[in-house]
């Protein structure tokens, strides 16, 4: 049972810190500026952040280029630092931040600098932070490097993501706190949402721009946000009340336990900030400032990044960010082939790219391949392979229905990665019936249920320890898919049903039939023998097949 400071200790702990921040603040270095300081709270969770406040008199000068808020926070015990970067969070200068996440229960010290131009303010605090059982950012797992993990708890992470480009385009809240609900409920448990990147209505998706709602960001000051291609952007000034929501949104999510990919921006309309100019790191850094202390962060450099950058810009820009961010979350880029990705790199945490090619499982297999020729085993996702009703006209009719779709992931799976689907935009924003926008803006009704078939695919594989397995299709009929950990468990994927014949490591095994489009389970006893043919499915649907040993002794992790 864990174990929590007794109220009257976390009482005289929280007197203490307050204390000290008071007699520190006392002997801060005395400066020009009239800045007031404060800090958030005595004690926070773990992976929850604490935040320190500067108030500052404004003093005309742009607060985005000429003030600067920084510091140092220290572990106790152990003496591990981090240093952090802090940002305005005002128009005007008036209110600048900084935040610190603890990754574990213990007590904290911190020092702070608030500087504009030549002159500074200094502050110095401490709080505690106790284990509030929270997940912190996801990781690569160290013993099975193609999976991921959640840091603090350990528990193994099945990605299972959608894109909702524009969420933040919400005017009502309400609508963005839902949308996150729902995609909750239906099993999704990562969303790409993009900070700056602009759209027309291009795509052909009956998501029209209106009131309510607008897929159009403005992280900048700009004259006419409005306007799609023009919109006079001040690359200098930050729009706040802009990051403010974005932020919200994130509180919102990693509250539910939700990964939230940081798109930073994307090839649509042309408008970005000059490549490696001091506008464009101005931006990223800021964005990192702001974002990298919400747990439920990974960074993804942009998306269809050929379109508008270069393979070199993204090792240099890659690095910058895990350089500026204190918890080096993990970071990727998204071009549109898995040939332009920095997959040597130490930046570079999981493949991240658009390939729509058919079928998907080979496609996977060979992004594995290459991974291996790097020397750095990394996960491999691919987070746009189609969205639902999409594109029509690319492929054979029904290509992009739900159902494909869902059959496409199970085909990504089985070959030990990830994927991230959309759902289907023709629910309609601002046009009847005006109940959805799908991939665009992640709103969802219950006529939209290519999810449901997503969460039995989520429920099979976290059954069972999917981590410990590796694709092994030559172990089962041609045209079926397997992944094992041999003599310990065997999952099969028909895509079209019938049945299978499983090269099996002796031993005794429980068999189970999964429908992949149901989830129904149907128990067929026992397996056993070095090779064992399944009986028929029960129908010629996808069904999935579990085999799981129950002589041999489980290998531990």
């Amino acid at each position: 049972m864990p174990m929590y400071p007794r109220p009257g200790l976390r009482c005289a702990r929280a007197m203490f810190a307050l204390a000290v921040i008071v007699c520190l603040a006392r002997t801060a270095k005395a400066g020009p500026l009239q800045v007031k300081w404060a800090q958030s709270a005595a004690s926070v969770d773990a992976y929850d952040f604490l935040e320190v406040t500067a108030k500052v008199a404004p003093s005309g000068a742009n607060p985005f280029t000429d003030g600067s808020i920084s510091g140092n926070f220290t572990s106790t015990k152990g003496g591990r630092q981090w240093h952090v970067d802090g940002f305005s969070d005002s128009a005007d200068g008036s209110v600048y931040r900084i935040r610190f996440t603890p990754p574990a229960a213990g007590e904290y010290s911190y020092s702070v600098t608030y500087r504009q131009r030549a002159s500074q303010s200094d502050y110095a605090g401490v709080f505690h932070a106790v284990d509030g059982h929270r997940r912190g950012p996801i990781r690569i797992d160290p013993q099975y490097r193609w999976h991921f993990i959640w840091e603090g708890t350990g528990e193994h992470y099945f990605f299972n993501g959608t894109t909702a480009y524009w969420l933040t385009g919400w005017k009502d809240e309400r609508i963005i706190r839902n949308s996150i609900d729902r995609l909750h409920r239906l099993k999704v448990n990562r969303i790409r949402v993009t900070v700056a990147g602009r759209s027309n209505l291009y795509f052909g998706e009956p998501v029209m721009t209106g009131e309510n709602y607008s897929n159009l960001p403005t992280p900048w000051a700009a004259e006419r946000p409005d306007d799609f291609t023009h919109p006079g952007f001040d690359y200098t000034r930050f729009d706040v009340a802009f990051w403010q929501k974005f932020e919200r949104m994130l509180r919102y999510a990693r509250d539910r336990d939700m990964i939230v990919s940081v798109v930073f921006d994307m090839n649509d309309n042309k408008v970005h900030p000059d490549a490696g100019s001091d506008d464009e790191r101005r931006f990223l850094r800021y964005a990192v400032s702001r974002f990298s202390a919400f747990s439920n962060v990974t960074w993804d450099l942009g998306d269809d990044l050929e379109g508008y950058r270069t393979d070199e810009w993204a090792h240099e820009t890659g690095t910058l960010i895990e350089q500026w961010d204190p918890y080096k979350k993990l970071a990727t880029s998204h071009p549109m082939k898995t040939v332009h990705q920095d997959r040597g790199s130490e930046w570079f945490g999981f493949t991240s790219y658009q390939d729509w090619s058919r079928p998907q499982h080979g496609l996977m297999l060979a992004s594995r391949e290459l991974q291996k020729k790097s020397g750095r085993i990394i996960p491999q996702t691919n987070e746009e392979y189609g969205y639902e009703d999409h594109y029509p006209g690319w492929a054979l009719p029904g290509a992009d229905s739900a159902d494909a779709l869902r059959r496409t992931a199970w085909e990504i799976v089985m070959a030990g990665a990830y994927q991230t689907a959309g759902e289907t935009c023709r629910r309609g924003t601002n046009i009847y019936p005006d109940t959805g926008g799908g991939w665009m803006n992640g709103r969802g009704d219950d006529t939209m249920t290519m999810f449901l078939g997503y969460g039995h695919m989520v429920d099979f594989f976290t059954s069972f320890a999917w981590w410990k397995t590796e694709p092994h299709d030559e172990l089962v009929d041609q045209g079926n898919f397997c992944l094992a950990k041999p003599g310990e468990i065997y999952a099969v994927y028909l895509p079209r049903g019938g049945k299978v014949t499983v090269h099996l490591e002796p031993g005794r095994y429980d068999a189970t039939w999964v429908s992949a489009l149901s989830g129904e389970k149907i128990p067929l006893g026992a397996a056993e023998g070095t090779s064992w043919t399944s009986p028929e499915t029960p129908d010629h649907k996808d069904w999935a097949l579990l085999l799981e040993s129950v002589t041999r002794k489980k290998v531990p992790d």
